[in-house]
């Protein structure tokens, strides 16, 4: 039923300051811009998914419940919105594995630069059982327009996303018997934990349970995001021009990558960059 992952939402505290970090960080300039039910929103699209960051506006119950996610952070990942092909066969599996999903609701955007309009269908399972991770389902009607490249290098998609378990048999079941991705990997290691890829479309949901104790049996958390990059090396160069604090490239834990690290500009996201080996010719 699910396509892809069609966007990823980072409630962010002040969205210009947000903008620039991201337009910084991606290489890349906004594709769609508006204001409207108590949020400011910036959305960049790259090859495979969206990254859609919301910032609370105005005073109303709204806004101020944002804020109180926030707590003091500048930002923090919100939620997870797949893509669907239809959304009513969506909606009727998402009530035969018991995730309570909200009636289907047709919804439009305009953007502010330009005021062309979009138009999507969508529905959200009910958080309390997708493990305290929220979760949007969506159908579009027409394709995003993609963020034109601004500087050398820029970042071409996103590798995976990260979702942080105590309870790996629980989220295991949600994501592939409940949610029906293909997982396809599983790997243990007694320094970093327990591995498992999910594969959704042309990237990853990646869940992991660390070897630490006290956690959180009963809700998963969004813990951070994988961007990939075609020179590992130049977007490192790319990145400390522009101010930011990355690490030394290294070598990923999937054979085949090299990854780094950023440590700021990311709105306190956590963020590393993902460059793979080009495939053997056959």
């Amino acid at each position: 039923m699910i396509t892809g992952l069609d966007h990823v939402v980072a409630l962010v505290k002040d969205i210009g300051a947000a903008k620039a970090a991201y337009q910084t960080l991606l290489g890349r300039a906004p594709a769609w811009q508006n204001s409207g039910d108590s949020a400011d929103r910036v959305l960049f699209t790259l090859a495979n998914m969206t990254i859609e960051l919301m910032a609370p506006s105005g005073s109303n119950v709204t806004a101020d419940r944002m804020r109180a996610l926030l707590e003091d952070r500048e930002g923090v990942l919100a939620s997870l919105c797949f893509r669907v092909a239809d959304i009513g066969k969506m909606h009727r599996r998402l009530e035969r594995v018991a995730l309570r999903p909200d009636p289907v609701a047709e919804v439009e955007s305009s953007d502010a630069d330009t005021g062309a309009a979009m138009h999507w269908k969508r529905t959200r399972a009910a958080t309390e059982l997708t493990r305290g991770v929220r979760m949007f389902f969506l159908e579009l009607a027409e394709e995003r327009r993609l963020s034109a490249a601004t500087d050398v290098v820029p970042i071409d998609a996103l590798d995976h996303v990260v979702v942080a378990t105590e309870d790996s048999e629980r989220a295991a079941a949600l994501y592939g018997a409940r949610l029906g991705l293909d997982l396809a990997l599983d790997r243990s290691h007694h320094d970093w934990g327990q591995l498992m890829f999910f594969r959704c479309g042309d990237l990853v949901v990646e869940v992991v349970r660390r070897p630490v104790a006290g956690g959180d049996l009963m809700h998963d958390r969004l813990w951070g995001l994988s961007w990939r990059v075609a020179d590992i090396e130049a977007t490192r160069t790319r990145l400390i021009s522009a101010g930011l604090d990355v690490s030394e490239v290294r070598n990923g834990r999937k054979p085949g990558t090299r990854v780094m690290t950023v440590r700021n500009g990311t709105c306190g996201i956590q963020t590393i960059l993902l460059e793979r080996s080009p495939k053997p010719a056959e």
